[in-house]
């Protein structure tokens, strides 16, 4: 019979002695990591969750009480002190396989339901819309729907570290949004907070679902592995804003929504939803890469393009595909494996950071040969 596993021994950043422990149980009782009032509509229905597949973290069971008292843990290391920070969405393990899965709680009117569903059928390689398992109705307010996801993670987190890391993004956002339009749909609200990753290739060993830099039991720090020669998945999410059109009819619509500062969103004066969300994707290349990095500046053409004040003036999304793949096609392949410089970067914190760079490229060359 093989041996009981031993319990894992908590590290010392972990413990608390004398006044600190004194002062973490004072907070305690206050209420410092008592349930917030948002928090408690999950734990109310982790029951339900539960009875269909999916069980939430210790902290939303019904009853919960902190591990922590009547010990000496400090509480920041324990998993069930996490409060959640987007209240909309909770993460949990799908009890058929140990999935890690995100639910949404949304308000059942508009097109997101219905375009959800859509893009959960449909398995064309362009779609980078996220798929939905399935939509639960809420247990007690008829109005809303629980919608069932894969777990992601913010595309930004952890930083782009490559030129090829940026090259996958811009492959796969344009792609993605190519075919939203084709099957006359506008995402309303593109953002870098609606792009999100499947990480699982960086993260074996997995995360913690909120604090991201933590591993699952919120003990240890963790450490990506790079993005280079892993298959990372985009994903556009959130479609609370979006706008499915009939064929053949106007794209036209009004209200200045969305996260990010397009110059035509009126509350009054229609404007083409189409190509709101061609210069929000530019946007998105400017701000996260062509603004940020001294080696992005091959981005330049397309997002002048995409950004352009005039509407009509503006690329189509599949035009804009068009334009980065004849691009990307003058783009070195050796380019790709080059770190991203920070145009912040100072001069001696360049070249140190550069000669890691030629060496970890001369490493790539000898496997190449040895292989």
């Amino acid at each position: 019979m093989a041996a009981p596993d031993r319990p894992k021994r908590l590290p010392n950043h972990a413990i608390l002695d004398g006044e600190a422990l004194r002062v973490s149980r004072l907070r305690t009782s206050q209420g410092l990591y008592s349930l917030a009032p948002k928090e408690v509509f999950w734990q109310s229905r982790y029951r339900y969750l539960k009875d269909h597949g999916y069980l939430l973290r210790p902290r939303y069971a019904p009853g919960w009480k902190p591990s922590w008292i009547d010990t000496n843990l400090d509480p920041t290391f324990c998993e069930d002190s996490i409060l959640l920070i987007d209240y909309q969405v909770m993460d949990a393990t799908r009890l058929s396989d140990g999935e890690l899965v995100a639910i949404k709680s949304f308000v059942k009117q508009g097109q997101e339901e219905q375009v959800a569903q859509f893009f959960k059928t449909n398995r064309h390689s362009q779609n980078h819309c996220v798929r939905i398992h399935e939509i639960l109705p809420d247990p007690f307010e008829s109005d809303l729907g629980l919608m069932v996801m894969p777990y992601l993670r913010p595309c930004n987190n952890p930083e782009f570290a490559t030129v090829g890391d940026v090259v996958e993004f811009v492959d796969q956002t344009l792609e993605g949004l190519v075919f939203m339009h084709k099957h006359n749909i506008a995402h309303r609200d593109v953002a870098v907070a609606n792009i999100m990753m499947d990480a699982r290739p960086l993260y074996p060993n997995g995360h913690h679902p909120i604090r991201l830099g933590s591993t699952p039991d919120a003990l240890y720090p963790v450490s990506p592995l790079p993005r280079g020669g892993r298959r990372i998945q985009y994903y556009y999410i959130d479609f609370g804003l979006t706008s499915w059109f009939p064929p053949g009819s106007s794209p036209m619509v009004i209200g200045d929504v969305g996260r990010a500062e397009v110059p035509e969103l009126s509350d009054t004066v229609p404007y083409d939803a189409f190509k709101v969300d061609i210069y929000a994707l530019g946007t998105v290349y400017l701000k996260e890469f062509e603004s940020k990095y001294k080696n992005t500046d091959f981005l330049g053409s397309l997002v002048m393009q995409m950004r352009r004040e005039r509407p009509q003036e503006r690329p189509t999304a599949e035009q804009a595909l068009q334009e980065w793949q004849k691009i990307r096609a003058t783009l070195n392949d050796s380019l790709f494996r080059w770190r991203l410089v920070p145009k912040s970067e100072q001069g001696i914190e360049r070249v140190v950071n550069d000669t890691v760079a030629v060496a970890w490229e001369g490493i790539y060359h000898l496997k190449k040969l040895v292989s």
